[in-house]
């Protein structure tokens, strides 16, 4: 299915946002994501379902001060 990870196109193989983390290179990163412009916790990756067209926003905390 085609998906679009911050902006970009993207062909992946997944059912669901934690199977596209993972497949995506996200797999050990702490990053916040957001599906279609709400925002997706931790803990509820697994039981979000992806579409064809989703966009996925995943952005890293910075750190310093």
């Amino acid at each position: 299915m085609r998906i679009f990870l911050n902006g970009d196109a993207r062909d992946i193989e997944a059912g669901t946002l934690d199977v596209a983390l993972n497949v995506l290179g996200f797999r050990d990163a702490v990053v916040a994501t957001a599906l279609n412009g709400r925002f997706v916790a931790k803990g509820a990756r697994p039981a979000t379902a992806l579409a064809e067209g989703d966009t996925i926003e995943v952005v890293a905390p910075l750190q310093g001060g």
